[in-house]
């Protein structure tokens, strides 16, 4: 997508999905693209009303769960845009887990106890719930891979102040516990997820995205039990099935690989599993709408217009 240019526009910033503007220093205009990453590494082909899927399902979320804490989101003028409040943001992700899957479970199987400063109990197997959700924060580099980090080690950086981390951690918690909420209604269970929080003056906002397939994890709960009796795989929608394609296509965004070639037909399919996510993450029927890039604009300008 073409850079746009804003009245008033302070800054750009083109992200691995998103792309960023920033309105008199005051307000972001968020822009989904049809852009997918995996391994921190964007694929070449877009994926037909990603954009659209990933913003709708996040406007959702973020107005269920306003009585939870306040968060950046003031108007969704198009199916892929997002207007909101720019907030001072920590250089952290609160990364949140009910179960241990992913690079969770991959720290576990090399035989090692601790994530970020969290123990892990023995005798656990791959997509078993923890006792209790954990938060497994990560830094978020400019470039390159989010590395891990604990919690003393974010209070001793300076990245957040202890009585922030306590608000952080417990918004956290609270925003997982609604986000499981909302899944099991839809017969999902949310694994994990991650959320990101800034500051307004001296109040601490969420923002960005949340419950997407893009930064959450979900299971299907019919069978759950199951399919862990018998150490069979879980049955999830999220992006994991793009990861899984590349690694076994020898893509993990490694020096030196090529990220594989991709059809038509499983550009459809990535395309269809997404659009199939917001219906049963949401449990409305997706209604796809392509705008012309001026009718993007026009609505971004005409919404801006009513925050002055």
């Amino acid at each position: 997508m073409n850079a746009y240019q804003f009245p008033g526009q302070t800054k750009f910033y083109k992200g691995k999905v998103r792309d960023v503007y920033t309105i008199q220093d005051e307000w972001l205009v968020m822009i989904a693209s049809n852009r997918i990453s995996a391994f921190d590494v964007i694929l070449p082909r877009p994926i037909p009303y990603k954009g659209q899927v990933l913003n709708q399902i996040a406007a959702y979320m973020l107005e269920a769960t306003r009585d939870i804490c306040p968060n950046w989101l003031l108007d969704v003028p198009a199916p892929n845009v997002s207007i909101g409040q720019k907030c001072e943001p920590f250089k952290i992700e609160m990364v949140v887990r009910g179960n241990l899957t992913g690079h969770a479970w991959r720290t576990y199987a090399s035989g090692k106890r601790t994530l970020c400063g969290v123990i892990l109990p023995e005798g656990m197997r791959e997509n078993d719930y923890f006792p209790t959700p954990i938060i497994t924060p990560s830094t978020k580099a400019e470039a390159g891979h989010d590395e891990d980090i604990s919690k003393e080690e974010i209070i001793a950086q300076g990245l957040a102040t202890e009585a922030d981390w306590k608000i952080l951690e417990h918004y956290t918690l609270a925003l997982f516990a609604r986000g499981k909420e909302i899944a099991a209604k839809q017969g999902l269970i949310l694994v994990d997820t991650k959320y990101e929080f800034g500051k307004i003056k001296d109040a601490i906002y969420l923002m960005d995205e949340i419950h997407t397939p893009d930064s959450s994890r979900y299971f299907y709960a019919d069978g759950f039990e199951e399919r862990q009796a018998k150490g069979e795989r879980q049955l999830q929608l999220s992006k994991e099935f793009v990861r899984e394609w590349l690694i076994a296509n020898n893509f993990m965004g490694k020096e030196g690989q090529t990220v594989p070639h991709m059809t038509d037909e499983w550009i459809d399919t990535i395309s269809r599993r997404y659009i199939q996510l917001y219906e049963k993450v949401i449990g409305k029927q997706f209604v796809p709408e392509a705008l012309s890039e001026q009718e993007i604009n026009d609505r971004i300008l005409k919404a801006l217009e009513k925050l002055k």
